[in-house]
């Protein structure tokens, strides 16, 4: 075979070549079949929840939440707020949740009594659980892994991002909760991301422990969220979640 033969073979099949990969190239982008389109919803507008949304908390009533003893929540309700009344208990949602996205507005007294722990003392409690810290932070010292933003006695915010003392603060969490087995062993530890008053204080921390402990559990754990009594009016307005 000459030369001139094995050239015009080696053209030929680079051209074949060329051919199929322009043919790939052309053909329509497949789309993947597996799953759903995503659902439309209405976004809020930072008053508003989105349209997805459980509104826990509208101003209106307590209609989302119960005591645990009575069932009836005694917090005082005015001017669109719930505050906290020393000494009627912590209250919690009536629904349970897992895997959730929660919006929620807390306000510490704007007169200041106390120090460090003293000092406008709530928490926001996801299952019973696991407690995201709230507190009159503003230029309050107390330990790091107690002040606003921390997840309770774990994990210390990234920042200090607490405004003053009777201004409004939000957070805007995610929170994925902890799977067990039917043996009641973790295997997926829960996490939380965590922004206050749009900065990121919780990167996807894992949490590691319980707050408030619970003896029963399920592959897939749902619980109530927790709204603290410490002793201090603190009040709460604009309280969403969505299931994720």
């Amino acid at each position: 075979m000459n030369n001139k033969i094995v050239k015009i073979k080696i053209l030929v099949t680079l051209m074949i070549l060329v051919g199929t990969i322009l043919n790939v190239l052309s053909q329509p982008e497949k789309r993947d079949q597996t799953h759903a389109e995503p659902k439309v919803i209405t976004p809020g507008n930072g008053t508003s929840a989105p349209s997805d949304a459980i509104v826990l908390f509208d101003g209106a009533s307590f209609s989302q939440w119960c005591d645990e003893k009575s069932g009836e929540v005694k917090w005082g309700l005015e001017n669109g707020e719930m505050t906290v009344v020393k000494g009627t208990g912590s209250i919690f949602t009536k629904q349970s949740f897992g895997d959730c996205q929660l919006h929620i507005e807390w306000r510490t007294p704007e007169t200041v009594v106390g120090e460090g722990q003293g000092r406008g003392n709530s928490g926001v409690i996801f299952q019973r659980r696991y407690e995201l810290q709230v507190l009159d932070s503003y230029e309050n010292q107390t330990y790091f892994d107690g002040q606003a933003g921390s997840i309770y006695n774990q994990s210390i915010p990234l920042v200090n991002a607490c405004r003053k003392p009777g201004e409004w603060q939000t957070y805007d969490v995610v929170f994925m909760a902890p799977h067990y087995n039917s043996n009641g062993e973790l295997e997926i530890p829960p996490r939380i991301t965590v922004f206050q008053n749009g900065v990121l204080v919780q990167n996807n921390f894992v949490i590691k422990g319980v707050s408030m402990p619970r003896v029963t559990y399920d592959a897939y754990f749902k619980g109530q969220l927790q709204l603290q009594d410490h002793g201090t009016p603190v009040s709460y307005r604009n309280i969403w979640i969505r299931e994720l």
